[in-house]
């Protein structure tokens, strides 16, 4: 029987903390039958778009400002700001992306069940096939150490 347990955190930061105590509910021991390292992409929204947008008005009607006289200079000075905002807002409203490194195991645990988790990719804890490892059961969520 293959059970399909997918434990996947798509944020910038794993779902539990090494240093934090939680409670298990099981812990089974096994050996990695396959690897597979998959990406995640994330958009990532800009919050900070309406202030990047009064900057650039700002600064664009402080170089308007610079020229003319009188209403000219008064004209320029808006046509300057909205310029700049205008320049600020497209410039910006591109989207861009944040890429998550996932590791996806497939472990025959010792009762002879399979799993699949996938998790955080772990730069410090390097896993290959064959490699002892166990399965923590966490309320929610799965996590594949190596065996101690």
């Amino acid at each position: 029987m293959i059970a399909a347990l997918l434990s996947a955190s798509f944020s910038v930061e794993a779902n539990y903390q090494r240093n934090t105590a939680q409670q298990v509910e099981k812990v089974l021991y096994g050996n990695v039958e396959s690897i597979k390292h998959i990406t995640e992409k994330q958009l990532v929204e800009d919050r900070n778009n309406g202030w990047r947008t009064f900057g650039g008005a700002l600064i664009g009607g402080l170089i308007g400002n610079q020229f003319g006289s009188g209403r000219g200079k008064d004209a320029a000075t808006v046509l300057g700001a909205l310029i700049g905002g205008r320049a600020a807002n497209e410039y910006h409203k591109q989207p861009y992306y944040i890429e998550h490194k996932l590791i996806e195991l497939m472990i025959k645990q010792e009762d002879g069940t399979q799993v699949m988790v996938i998790q955080d990719l772990d730069p410090g804890m390097p896993l290959a096939a064959g490699d002892e490892v166990r399965v923590v059961y966490l309320p929610g969520f799965v996590r594949v150490d190596i065996a101690m």
